[in-house]
């Protein structure tokens, strides 16, 4: 970890600059993250549909991917499966009894997944790295794939270590059979607790198989590394670019959905200042 050119100083930092700088306005007390829904719980279940009928089909393109929730994805990509951010549990939260609870259940449970060539951990937030959900498919014969230094909650919790592979941005690692992993970087950061802030780093990620390639973005804010992604990485046939997070209070850490729209293609990406005026 402390060869990492992202790492200094006791920790992993953020390299690219970010691009475009949210203005704090209105920032939310505690008590507004923790008890007040500001609107953001839906009045009705989500529409959802149970996949395994679906799962049960070749995939006759060689590319299909399953929304299981938030950053919880199953990638079938050339003959592979691989599941990010696999998040199961009902909180993403140090206590059972408090913080962001989940409108609804996943739509079908860890047990019914069809067998998995690997799990994609982009870095060691709750909302990403869950704690059930980590123990259930530790029971699986299945490697993870995951940033630098996360790989110490994962053996914590069950996985052998001879399972877990860290990456650090622009490194690769390729399954049995070919699907090749890259990490890449992203603008975000890192930590479960209150003294463990950027111990470990963050990532997005590049999938290729024999026919297609894929990008992840895990949790990132805009930054000059999305140039650089696609100068190295590049052409993708799916982008899965995350859009939440959209208030002021998280700054350039995330990207909301207009940094989203910014974000595709990547090649739009070296922007100095926002849009102060105009569509």
């Amino acid at each position: 970890m402390q060869a990492s050119r992202q790492y200094a100083d006791g920790g992993f930092a953020n390299t690219y600059p970010a691009s475009v700088q949210r203005v704090p306005e209105g920032r939310p007390t505690l008590a507004d993250f923790l008890f007040r829904g500001e609107g953001r719980t839906p009045a009705r279940p989500l529409p959802a549909i149970d996949p395994r009928t679906v799962w049960a089909r070749p995939v006759e393109t060689g590319l299909r991917a399953t929304w299981l929730g938030h950053s919880t994805v199953l990638l079938e990509i050339d003959g592979h499966r691989v599941l990010t951010d696999p998040v199961w549990g009902m909180r993403v939260s140090p206590l059972p009894f408090l913080g962001p609870r989940r409108f609804q259940p996943v739509p079908v449970d860890i047990a019914s997944l069809p067998p998995l060539d690997a799990v994609l951990i982009s870095h060691d937030h709750y909302d990403h790295l869950d704690y059930p959900s980590i123990r259930a498919l530790a029971k699986r014969r299945v490697p993870f794939v995951t940033s630098l230094g996360v790989g110490l909650h994962l053996e914590a919790w069950g996985v052998p270590a001879e399972r877990i592979v860290e990456l650090d941005w622009w490194e690769r690692t390729v399954l049995p059979g070919g699907l090749a992993i890259s990490a890449a970087p992203s603008h975000h950061f890192s930590g479960r607790g209150l003294h463990d802030r950027n111990a470990t780093l963050w990532s997005s990620f590049a999938l290729r198989g024999e026919r297609h390639a894929v990008f992840f973005s895990g949790d990132t804010g805009l930054s000059p590394a999305f140039a650089e992604i696609g100068r190295r990485l590049e052409p993708f046939d799916l982008v899965m670019i995350e859009v939440g997070a959209f208030h002021p209070s998280w700054g350039n850490v995330h990207l909301g959905p207009d940094n989203a729209l910014r974000a595709s293609p990547f090649k739009v990406f070296c922007l100095s200042r926002p849009r102060l005026h105009g569509p």
